[in-house]
Formats: C-alpha cells, structure tokens, sequence
C-alpha cells in the first residue's frame, strides 16, 4: 500500500486530493501540508510518494524537490502544476522529479497514477508530455542523446525502451521475464550511464535518440 503526503498551499486542494486518493483501499494518505512544512513533514512520515505543488508562497516545490533529494532514500516525487511552463518542468526535471499532474486530472485516473508512480511508472499528464519529450535538459541535440545511448547493452537498452513509454519495474520484469530485482540494478545502470537522475530524464534522452521511432 503506497504511503502518499501530499503538499500544496491550498486547502481545497490537499482536501481534494485526499478526498479522492483515500477512498482507495490500496492508498493511504498520511499526511497532508503546505511547502513550509513538507520537509518535516516528510522526514517524520517517509510517505512512498509525494504529490507537490510547484508555485506555493514561503517555500516553493523547486525548493522544497532540492531539498528532498539531501534525502538518504528521497521519496518519488510528481509534480503539481496548473500550468505548464517550460522553466518549471525543466527545473523539475533536472531536481529528480518523475512526474507531471495538472491539478484538472481525471479524478477516476489519479488513484491510477499514484500507484504507477509507487512502482516505479512515469506519470505524464496528456497536457504535459508532449512539451516534455519534445525537449528539455538544457537544449541537447539528438546526436548527443545517440551517443549517450551507445553507452547502454543490448539488455539496458531493451529495458530503457519499455520504461520510456511508461511501464513499472514490475511490468518490465514481466515483459522480460526477470525478477522486479534485476530490473531495479538494470534502470540504476542506465541511470548512471546516461548520467541522469530520474526515469523521466532517462525517457526524454531514448525519445530524442530515436529509439521509440525504429531510429536505433
């Protein structure tokens, strides 16, 4: 049962969100809070996911996304937003997110996305993922992508391919017929070799390559 905190400086929302998550019977939501406490908060409750509003007055969720990361084990974080712009998203990225939610989603979905995002899914709202995968990550050019790729077996690669269009560990293992395990050292190793932090990043660099279009 994945523990959620969710954060965003309107009660309306936390209350929202709460509302629909809770009636989940897999869900458990154990702590609700602005971007003032979401540090504390989270150190003390160590939720599996945290729902974070990005534009928040005291602390925004930039800064409190950074800071989660001085974290020995950070929580997967996704992002709230009710826009996209293109400076947040790309900071977001860059500071370990994986992923994106207008605060509009689909109620009957959201329960969907938080448990793909506790095993270890991309989340990427519709409104949202085409502005992503046409390119952030500080302008890079395709041909930087493909050389990054080159560094990744012929295993890695296969695995890099299933998680960028979305599928867990788990949904990889069984595609690969692999323990959860393996994938888990797998998606590390590409990480590391793509010299990114998250599956969204490692997503953005396969897209850009052409490996999701027959390109590699």
């Amino acid at each position: 049962m994945p523990r959620v905190v969710i954060v965003d400086d309107e009660a309306l929302i936390r209350s929202g969100f709460e509302l629909i998550l809770s009636a989940a019977d897999d869900i458990d939501v154990v702590a609700t809070c602005d971007g003032v406490d979401a540090v504390a908060v989270i150190e003390e409750r160590r939720p599996d996911v945290v729902l974070l509003d990005i534009r928040m007055p005291g602390k925004d969720g930039l800064t409190v996304l950074a800071e989660l990361q001085g974290m020995p084990s950070p929580p997967i974080v996704a992002v709230l937003t009710t826009f996209n712009a293109d400076d947040y998203i790309a900071s977001a990225l860059q500071l370990g997110a994986v992923g994106f939610l207008l605060k509009d989603t689909d109620p009957e979905q959201l329960p969907h996305m938080v448990r793909t995002l506790a095993s270890g899914g991309l989340v990427l709202s519709d409104k949202v993922s085409p502005r992503v995968i046409a390119g952030y990550l500080d302008g890079r050019q395709d041909d930087e992508a493909i050389d990054r790729v080159k560094a990744l077996s012929d295993r890695e690669s296969h695995v890099l391919r299933l998680l960028a269009t979305g599928l867990s560990n788990g949904e990889v293992a069984a595609v690969l017929y692999t323990s959860v395990g393996t994938v888990k050292d797998q998606v590390s190793s590409i990480l590391s070799k793509l010299g990114v932090k998250s599956r969204v990043e490692a997503a953005i660099i396969a897209q850009r390559a052409g490996m999701l279009d027959g390109d590699q």
